[in-house]
C-alpha cells in the first residue's frame, strides 16, 4: 500500500499509511515528522517526505503520540541512520525504551474476535510488523515545555488513558490539534464515522482516556489530524463532545 499525503494547511501534511496515519510539518526545506506508522511503512514515510520536497536527512525530530507500534514504526530506523532525535512525553520515554508494553494483549484480540473487523485488522497488523520487538534506543522527553522549537512550532499536550504518557500536538496558528490515538475519526475495527474513541480493548486505561477528551476539547482549533482515520474539519470542541458522547 503506497502511503497518501494529503495537504491539509500551509506546510501540514496528513499522511495515511497502512491503517494508520503520520504528520508531517514543513518550513523551509526542514521538518517535522510526527508518529512513524508501522514498521512496514517505512518505504511509505520515505515516500511521503519525497512528495512533501523533503528527505529523511532534514527530519529536524521525530515527535511520537505515543510508544505503539504502529506509530513508533520507523524512528529508530530514523535515530540510528540519520542521527534524527525522537522526542515523546517523559512518561512514554521508558515506554518506547520497551522497559514496559501498554497495549492490546494477543489474549485481549482473542476475546474481542467476535467483533467487526477484529480478526482482519489483526491479521493486517502481522502483516505489518505490529508485533515486531521495535523499541527506541535513545528516546528523549520534550526539551521544554510549551511550543517546541521545531518546523510547525508544535505544542505537546498530555493526554493519558491510552498509554500513561500519550500526548497529542496542538499547532495553535493553524487551529490544528493533531491527536494521535486520543481521539480518532474511523479504524479498522469500527463501524462508525466520525470523532470516537477507540474500542475499549485498546486502551490503558478507559476512564483517562475520556477525561482527556476535555483536555483536547479545550484547545482552539477546527481541523483535526487523527492516528487513524480521515482528517476531521470542524470545531475540535464539537469533536471531542461527539467523541465523549459515543463512548458513553
Amino acid at each position: 500500500m503506497r502511503a497518501e499525503v494529503h495537504q491539509v494547511a500551509d506546510g501540514t501534511f496528513l499522511v495515511h499509511g497502512n491503517h494508520v496515519n503520520w504528520v508531517i510539518l514543513k518550513d523551509g526545506d526542514a521538518v517535522t515528522l510526527v508518529d512513524t506508522g508501522y514498521p512496514g511503512d517505512r518505504e511509505g514515510v520515505l515516500e511521503s517526505l519525497a512528495a512533501v520536497g523533503s528527505s529523511p536527512e532534514a527530519v529536524a525530530a521525530v515527535l511520537i503520540t505515543h510508544a505503539h507500534n504502529d506509530h513508533l514504526g520507523s524512528a529508530e530506523y530514523l535515530r540510528a541512520t540519520y542521527g534524527t532525535p525522537v522526542h515523546l512525553h517523559p512518561a512514554e520515554v521508558p515506554h518506547a525504551r520497551r522497559e514496559f508494553l501498554q497495549q492490546a494483549t494477543i489474549g485481549d484480540v482473542v476475546r474481542n474476535a467476535w467483533r467487526p473487523g477484529v480478526v482482519s485488522w489483526a491479521r493486517h497488523v502481522l502483516q505489518v510488523g505490529g508485533t515486531d520487538h521495535n523499541p527506541v534506543t535513545a528516546p528523549e522527553p520534550f526539551p521544554a515545555e510549551g511550543p517546541l522549537d521545531l518546523p510547525g512550532r508544535p505544542v505537546p499536550v498530555h493526554t493519558p488513558g491510552h498509554t500513561d504518557g500519550h500526548c497529542v500536538y496542538h499547532l495553535p496558528e493553524a487551529g490544528i490539534v493533531i491527536s494521535g490515538d486520543a481521539l480518532v475519526s474511523g479504524h479498522a475495527t469500527s463501524r462508525v464515522k466520525g470523532p470516537q474513541i477507540l474500542l475499549d480493548f485498546f486502551h490503558h486505561e478507559r476512564a483517562r482516556v475520556v477525561d482527556s477528551l476535555e483536555v483536547i476539547g479545550a484547545l482552539d482549533g477546527d481541523t483535526l489530524l487523527p492516528g487513524h482515520g480521515p482528517v476531521h474539519r470542524g470545531s475540535v470542541r464539537a469533536a471531542a463532545d461527539q467523541a465523549r458522547e459515543r463512548a458513553s
